[in-house]
């Protein structure tokens, strides 16, 4: 909440720097801090959010709000993107249309830079533990980047009167937003299309299943997230008639769910047990 606070003063303090000096950095930087604000806020928010137990209708609570938010900063810093690169390249073309005050842009720049580090001060013990808060640590970083880009640019036409700097400048943070923007939508999308989480062999999980002492088989495995972190997982387990006549069904079920929390960081697994004469008329199996 504190990182907020200052995020959101420096945000509007960069807003009115950029239309008092002219400064497209300012600007763009000024974008920069807002997709910083989304994202400290949506950690912020997540983190009630996860408290909240299900319910009937939200089985699995309201986990995904953080996606949605995602998929909506993402498009905005699309936007951004695309508004400063025109407008930088358009300046950078014919850099005599633009009049820039660098003192007042280096003194707000100064001023965001500052902010900036202030904030990675205060969530700098958060990030260790929460990948929320580590999220959120990584961007105001990245902010701190784009300040200094646009600090040096108010510098060098301070000196030398060199006013495409700052186009160039702009260029750079766009150059920064951009990559942030491809990869929360499509770390969004890939949650919203209930693709296998990012970094999951689900061979191996197969083959980790397989392995298990009772299982003679293993189909229908399905593999997706709530949301970035939260992987839940299911599969049709076909087992050794032993397991079921002695009644050991309990133990292969905290076996398997083990085995996938342990090894694979799944929070949820759901197993279904069937024996062999059951597997061979199931209809639509798949691997």
């Amino acid at each position: 909440m504190i990182a907020i606070c200052i995020v959101a003063v420096v945000l509007v303090v960069e807003v009115v720097g950029a239309v008092a000096s002219g400064s497209l950095a300012l600007l763009a930087d000024a974008g920069h801090m807002l997709s910083d604000l989304t994202g400290l806020v949506v950690a912020l928010v997540a983190l009630g959010i996860a408290a909240r137990p299900a319910t009937d209708t939200r089985t699995y609570g309201n986990r995904r709000v953080e996606v949605f938010a995602a998929v909506v900063n993402g498009a905005l810093l699309l936007g951004i993107v695309g508004f400063v690169a025109v407008e930088g390249v358009r300046r950078l073309v014919d850099p005599s249309t633009v009049e820039i005050l660098a003192l007042p842009m280096l003194v707000v720049a100064v001023v965001g830079a500052a902010a900036n580090v202030a904030s990675l001060l205060v969530l700098r013990g958060g990030a260790a533990d929460s990948i929320n808060m580590r999220g959120a640590y990584l961007e105001v970083l990245g902010d701190l980047i784009g300040s200094i880009a646009v600090i040096i640019s108010a510098v060098v036409i301070l000196l030398t009167g060199f006013v495409a700097a700052d186009g160039i400048a702009s260029l750079v943070v766009a150059g920064l937003i951009l990559p942030r923007a491809l990869l929360l939508l499509r770390d969004a999308m890939r949650v919203l299309s209930q693709s296998a989480p990012r970094g999951t062999d689900v061979a191996m999980i197969r083959d980790h299943v397989l392995g298990t002492a009772g299982v003679v088989g293993v189909h229908d495995v399905h593999v997706w997230s709530i949301t970035p972190g939260v992987a839940v997982f299911s599969a049709h387990v076909v087992v050794a008639p032993e397991v079921f006549a002695t009644g050991d069904t309990g133990r292969l079920l905290d076996e398997l769910s083990e085995c996938l929390a342990g090894h694979f960081d799944v929070e949820h697994s759901t197993f279904q047990l069937e024996p062999s004469e059951h597997a061979e008329h199931e209809a639509h199996q798949h691997r």
